[in-house]
């Protein structure tokens, strides 16, 4: 198992985010995390990451506590992608997304020829070829996001979190970077994500969670998770399951 969570409570000031939340992610595995606005995913995945404390339960990556890793093993076998960007110096899009490789390197390496074909790699898979000596802070906020994402895919980690990767992205590379993780799942890794399309969880994840902002969740598979009833409370608003060929697969379209 990649990510193992046993009776994890998180909060947030007053704000319940989850209690008691069980939750296993197995290599190939795809999760799609999904909640309104405040409801604490961003909150939930940092917690995941260990990035921030539970108030209580035990988190395992790959089979051991962050505190066993060490922060350096950890950078190996976990990737996280958040929502902020910040460039204070300058740099091409090639050395940003080299940056992806430093957990692999030695104290005082430099990276290696391999390790920039690596990086290339990333970014020709999130449409960037060509753009490697482009200054990132020229592009814009798509082509940026698609260099974040491109880091990540760099760093080869065996469990990617990612808040909010389709952010600023249009449709066609919504689905172009849909698609690059669903390839990486196919290698081995497992993928947990907050979005906030229900469609493209039930289409491109095998799982989903819920949350519903008051410490109450809905763990498991997105064809038991993700209906009518349980999708109009937790947006609050009635969503309405429909059949649109020829897709074998049903769409929530808001009423």
């Amino acid at each position: 198992m990649i990510l193992e969570a046993r009776q994890l409570d998180v909060s947030i000031g007053p704000h319940r985010v989850c209690d008691g939340l069980d939750l296993s992610l197995a290599a190939g595995e795809r999760l799609a995390i999904l909640g309104r606005n405040g409801a604490g995913k961003s909150t939930l995945l940092a917690t995941l990451a260990g990035l921030r404390e539970a108030d209580a339960g035990v988190i395992r990556l790959t089979g051991q506590r962050y505190e066993e890793l060490g922060l350096r093993e950890a950078a190996r076998r976990r990737g996280w992608l958040g929502q902020d960007r910040s460039d204070p110096f300058a740099s091409t899009v090639l050395e940003t997304v080299l940056t992806g490789r430093h957990p692999h390197l030695g104290r005082w390496a430099w990276e290696s020829a391999g390790d920039a074909d690596i990086a290339r790699a990333a970014i020709k898979a999130m449409g960037l070829a060509g753009m490697e000596e482009r200054e990132v802070q020229t592009l814009s906020g798509g082509e940026r996001q698609r260099a974040a994402l491109a880091t990540l895919l760099a760093q080869q980690p065996r469990l990617y979190l990612l808040d909010e990767p389709l952010a600023h992205l249009d449709l066609n590379h919504q689905i172009a970077a849909l698609g690059v993780l669903t390839a990486r799942a196919g290698e081995g890794a497992a993928v947990a994500m907050v979005l906030h399309d229900p469609n493209f969880a039930q289409r491109f994840c095998d799982r989903a969670l819920l949350l519903f902002g008051d410490g109450r969740h809905v763990e498991g598979p997105v064809a038991e998770v993700l209906n009518e009833d349980s999708l109009t409370e937790l947006y609050g608003h009635p969503l309405r399951r429909v059949s649109v060929p020829p897709f074998d697969r049903p769409l929530f379209v808001p009423e």
